[in-house]
């Protein structure tokens, strides 16, 4: 199952020049740092890669670029979900012609549909592609969760595959593993090391932009038995989680760390989201500096 997706795979922020288009060299160095920490999968142009504010055409291009640096070397996650149906079916297309080897769908938001409009819409989706999918349940940012009923039907697709949970029940979570062939993977940086525990079959990182590496040896150490190596780096990890999922967004402090790194040229972003602030950055600065 995990092969369809990997195990260590990172929601890529957008690389962006200082007028904010798309900026190819900031990609290509991006994918080749992701592959060299030990990334098996990537997710383009999810809600990391400031999905709501990239153009079809940009999305579509985004796989097109990523795909042809990664040559195979990993998988490629398009993120083609959006609160219209029939657009999501575009991308969902779009991102199949561009190479990508699965999609990440993302429960419609903002409509709040009942939770049979939620089936509807990714069975929809699954229907217009031959890409194996993985649903991202996020209720704090869609504003309505999939309900257990909702992902043990659509458990019954034959391309829906796998689940990146950032609703943080890991009773319902567990619950779901035991009772369908779905693979969760955590959407939650800061629960990363419980959800692997209970049996996730990776995590959907973004922190892991930029400590891939620590995910990796997380993910193995789990799966060698071994908790107190795994408590050993998630507690390496929580500073830099602390500063990049708990001050402004994931991707604002994502690009930035990045960019302090030397590994993307800029951290722009695109409105409405802001830069990272110069009290953030020095912290940021601080955590960076501390060896893992």
């Amino acid at each position: 199952m995990t092969s369809l997706f990997g195990s260590n795979l990172v929601a890529m922020v957008t690389p962006m020049r200082p007028d904010g288009a798309l900026s190819e060299p900031g990609l290509a160095s991006l994918v080749d740092h992701l592959l060299a920490t030990g990334c098996d999968g990537l997710v383009v142009g999810g809600t990391t890669g400031e999905s709501p504010t990239l153009t079809e055409t940009e999305s579509a291009w985004l796989v097109g670029a990523v795909s042809g640096r990664v040559r195979g070397r990993a998988r490629v996650i398009a993120g083609i979900g959006t609160y219209d149906t029939a657009a999501s079916v575009r991308r969902a297309r779009a991102a199949e012609a561009a190479g990508a080897h699965a999609l990440l769908l993302v429960c419609p938001y903002y409509s709040r549909p009942t939770q049979a409009g939620v089936v509807a819409h990714c069975v929809a989706v699954a229907d217009a592609t031959e890409l194996p999918v993985m649903l991202y349940d996020v209720p704090a940012r869609t504003g309505i969760a999939m309900s257990p009923a909702t992902l043990i039907e659509l458990a019954g697709h034959p391309r829906i595959r796998a689940v990146k949970d950032a609703k943080g029940d890991l009773f319902e979570a567990m619950s779901i593993m035991v009772g369908t062939s779905l693979a969760y993977y955590c959407g939650i940086d800061e629960l990363n090391l419980p959800y692997l525990a209970c049996g996730a079959a990776g995590v959907l990182s973004v922190v892991g932009n930029v400590a891939a590496s620590r995910n990796a040896e997380l993910i193995r150490a789990v799966r060698a038995g071994d908790l107190d190596s795994a408590r050993a780096i998630q507690h390496t990890l929580l500073p830099l989680v602390d500063i990049i999922m708990r001050t402004s967004p994931g991707a604002v402090m994502a690009k930035a760390a990045l960019a302090q790194l030397g590994i993307i040229p800029d951290a722009t972003v695109r409105l409405p989201l802001l830069e990272a602030t110069s009290v953030d950055l020095a912290r940021l600065d601080e955590v960076l500096a501390v060896p893992a």
